[in-house]
């Protein structure tokens, strides 16, 4: 087949990639090499075999030139993270998808199927439990609850403490970022429209997506990178609240691979699904397998600071898309361990995060508790 990458050159764009052509397709590539991402231009990793289109999302002449002529659309394209640009956020994530489908109305092209990339963002706080009165989803915890270093969902209906559960694409959706609304936008727009014209359309929702090829130039996206970007400087990783936040860390190649899973399966199409491991890793251990791969003689710190727009606990539900055959392939152990052999084959990188950190306080991205 004919596939497109959108985003080709990134983390999760660049290894579909790679599965495509192992596979024997032909692939065409459209990134626009963000600076921020791709400091030093189109990295090596970007196959030769592969037809490269340097364009941005958000130029309409770029995406037709990119789309004419394919026959499948893997749409990894995005801006997001905690980047203080929402308008550059929301145009190129949300008006980016729709100009894909703006030129295939207006040049009439047979599109066979498209999978696009969105994100557990959308579920804002997740799901929790309370041992007395059950499951619940909840709003997200205020900023008074925030500066009193208040850390952990309580349940509304007797205030106790909760824990994290898994999450399903059934849970209520709780849009409270720039960043999760374009990426709701995103694959509203792919199902929508492609049931509408007759494509076959996928929607994933990725958890919290690391490994080889993360940019170390990114600093506000990326938590695998900038930590490691930290230790290898001799610098401490900056964790948020007091580390025990989880996420649902998925190695790369495992999100690959469920991309072509749902663009072979027909069973798949006007779905979306979850992709991630179905555990929970806290942020402080993630950071200490990441100090023990490098050796680092400093420690995690967690200075007291606070991201008004992050979640407590979030873990996906991957039993929709294990039902397909997909199942996660790489533990967090070894997934780490694979990064740090990926960074640490290179020259030391330098560390971009601080800079970084005074734009985000300015901007109350970043806050301190009371």
């Amino acid at each position: 087949m004919r596939v497109l990458v959108t985003g080709g050159a990134g983390l999760i764009g660049s290894h579909i990639v790679d599965l495509l052509l192992q596979r024997g397709d032909e692939v065409r590539i459209l990134d626009n090499l963000e600076p921020c991402t791709h400091m030093e231009g189109k990295p090596d990793w970007v196959p030769k075999e592969a037809a490269f289109v340097q364009g941005d999302m958000r130029s309409l002449e770029d995406v037709e030139k990119a789309v004419t002529g394919v026959d499948v659309i893997f749409h990894q394209a995005a801006y997001g993270g905690f980047a203080p640009e929402l308008t550059k956020m929301t145009d190129v994530n949300a008006t980016g998808t729709a100009r894909i489908f703006e030129v295939i109305r207006t040049k009439r092209l047979e599109i066979k199927k498209i999978v696009t990339a969105s994100s557990q963002a959308v579920y804002g706080e997740g799901r929790y439990a309370c041992d007395q009165c059950g499951p619940f989803s909840t709003d997200p915890r205020s900023i008074a609850q925030f500066e009193r270093a208040e850390w952990e969902v309580r349940c509304p209906t007797c205030r106790a403490p909760s824990r994290g559960i898994p999450v399903s694409e059934d849970a209520p959706l709780r849009l409270n970022s720039i960043y999760a609304i374009s990426k709701y936008f995103e694959e509203r727009l792919t199902l929508a429209l492609g049931r509408e014209w007759g494509i076959p359309a996928v929607a994933l929702r990725y958890s919290l997506t690391y490994g080889p090829r993360q940019s170390i130039f990114n600093p506000y996206s990326g938590i695998c990178s900038i930590f490691s970007t930290r230790l290898l400087n001799s610098r401490a990783p900056i964790v948020y609240e007091d580390g025990r936040q989880m996420r649902d860390f998925v190695f790369v190649e495992d999100v690959a691979r469920a991309n072509l899973l749902v663009m072979d399966r027909n069973d798949a199409d006007y779905q979306v699904f979850n992709v991630g491991t179905g555990t929970g890793t806290t942020v402080m251990e993630f950071a200490y397998l990441l100090r023990d791969a490098y050796k680092a003689k400093v420690d995690p710190l967690t200075p007291g600071e606070f991201r008004p727009a992050d979640f407590r606990h979030l873990i996906a539900d991957n039993s929709r898309i294990t039902a397909l055959g997909w199942k996660p392939t790489v533990s967090v152990a070894d997934g780490v361990q694979r990064y740090a052999d990926w960074i640490l084959a290179k020259p030391r990188p330098a560390e971009y995060f601080s800079k970084a950190e005074v734009i985000l306080k300015q901007m109350r991205i970043v806050r301190k508790v009371s």
